[in-house]
């Protein structure tokens, strides 16, 4: 058996590539939309892609899973688990197979045997891997969004991010249930799951690529909870606020992806159309690092800087449904284009490279974010409504006093409770904070300054902060 691990840093996310070599034949487990890595794994071992599945709908990307079983003539397997309220909207497809509890399906002499897991959603499916070639039983299994290395997906995603109310509950009793269904099988059996460190589907997931059964059992702490009302309280304790973008994907997921074929790059646009496009109110994002951003923009552009964290807050603050454009460095566009359509943000129009900014008829039109720093800011004669864009639970376990929490991913939603001057922005560490910032100049707010040290400076100065009492 051919098995790879194809890990993408910026989703935090693991697809799978099981091969048998005497059939030619490769599966692919939960793919992405960066179809080309799975298409070169795959011909790296002078093997075919015949089979394609996934083990639920996702939440934090967009499946590459229906587009990956057409451009190879695939079989397109599916959870048909779950209720009518979550089954695939394309599922009538003719290259797409229903998979049940107990389903069997085979990849040249590599075995899956199908387990259905509620609990992170309603049709989550984890995969045993039997190697038929020299062995009877399952050396492994890809657990998805199930199990993870020292923790457990979330049960509150649906209700929190989809909407769906009085679900967490119900979901958080599903998943132990299925904990305890799983718990019996071999202590030997791997573990090789959906997601690692930085992924938003658990709270305190592991980097460990991959584990045992036996090693979780004894160290996972959702192994360690017997009784299930405790655990209910415990899985739903501490959850990050899920990114605004989740509801999106589940949507685009269960709907069908659009079929997008092979990434073109999008035109570079002549300097003199920038103005005409800002002028339209069109979406355009300036992916410069937030110092360049500070230094000079054009207004009504959008600071999300071609990091990280890029992805993540390009689907909770961008449109799904207007045309984008960028200012990016020429050799970055392809990767934030696919980084983009990723999130399913797949309406990229064009872009320009950032000597735009340099260019004469443009330069002279350029603004400046003014910064702040601890002793002004803590300056009581100064009349400034402070906005902390840190998530509720940062806040509540401490904040600048008399500073208004609205979490960053909100802030487009909630313009209204703001003053059109006099803002300071700020959050943890400057980084959220710079593209709240450039968010509020652009939707019209002027009297806007950025505390870029965030509430980690302020308490190095010494300054006092509060906390939110709870129960």
């Amino acid at each position: 058996m051919i098995f790879k691990r194809l890990f993408d840093t910026k989703l935090a996310q693991a697809s799978y590539l099981i091969g048998c070599p005497e059939s030619g034949e490769a599966l692919v487990i939960d793919p992405n939309r960066s179809l080309d890595r799975y298409l070169r794994a795959a011909a790296e071992d002078h093997l075919r892609i015949a089979h394609v599945t996934e083990t639920h709908i996702h939440a934090d990307f967009v499946s590459g899973a229906r587009e990956l079983a057409q451009r190879t003539g695939a079989r397109l397997y599916l959870s048909g688990m779950g209720g009518a309220d979550w089954q695939y909207d394309f599922a009538s497809e003719a290259n797409v197979s229903l998979l049940e509890d107990g389903s069997r399906f085979a990849v040249g002499r590599v075995v899956l045997d199908v387990m259905h897991v509620p609990g992170h959603t309603p049709e989550h499916l984890s995969f045993l891997i039997t190697d038929c070639a020299s062995a009877g039983e399952p050396m492994g299994a890809l657990t998805g969004d199930f199990i993870f290395v020292g923790d457990v997906g979330r049960p509150d995603l649906l209700e929190r991010a989809v909407k769906v109310q009085g679900s967490m509950e119900d979901s958080a009793r599903q998943l132990y249930r299925s904990l305890q269904r799983f718990r019996a099988l071999p202590d030997y059996l791997q573990i090789w799951p959906g997601h690692g460190a930085g992924s938003a589907c658990g709270k305190a997931l592991g980097a460990v690529p991959q584990s045992t059964l036996g090693y979780e059992k004894r160290y996972n702490w959702a192994f360690s909870v017997a009784d299930e009302s405790a655990f209910v309280s415990a899985v739903l304790a501490g959850q990050p606020d899920p990114p605004r973008y989740f509801a999106e994907m589940k949507r685009i997921n269960r709907s069908g992806p659009r079929i997008l074929g092979q990434h073109a790059r999008p035109a570079k646009l002549a300097v003199d159309s920038v103005a005409a496009v800002l002028a339209d109110g069109s979406p355009v994002v300036d992916t410069r690092a937030a110092a360049a951003f500070r230094r000079g923009f054009l207004t009504g552009t959008i600071n999300i800087p071609a990091n990280r964290s890029f992805t993540t807050w390009s689907g909770s603050l961008l449109p799904y449904d207007r045309k984008l454009y960028l200012i990016a460095e020429d050799q970055r566009i392809d990767e934030l284009v696919e980084d983009m359509a990723g999130v399913g943000l797949d309406q990229i129009e064009g872009y320009w490279s950032p000597d735009l900014l340099e260019h004469p008829g443009v330069k002279d039109s350029l603004q400046q974010l003014p910064t702040i720093g601890v002793a002004d800011l803590a300056d009581g004669k100064r009349n400034h409504v402070v906005v902390d864009v840190r998530a509720e639970a940062e806040w509540n376990a401490g904040h600048i006093p008399g500073s208004v929490n609205i979490p960053l991913g909100e802030l487009e939603q909630r313009l209204r409770e703001l003053p059109r001057d006099e803002l300071v922005v700020h959050c943890q560490s400057g980084g959220r904070a710079a593209i709240a910032a450039s968010l509020l100049r652009a939707r019209g707010f002027t009297g806007v300054q950025l505390f870029s040290g965030g509430f980690a400076e302020w308490c190095r100065a010494g300054q006092p902060s509060s906390r939110l009492r709870t129960a």
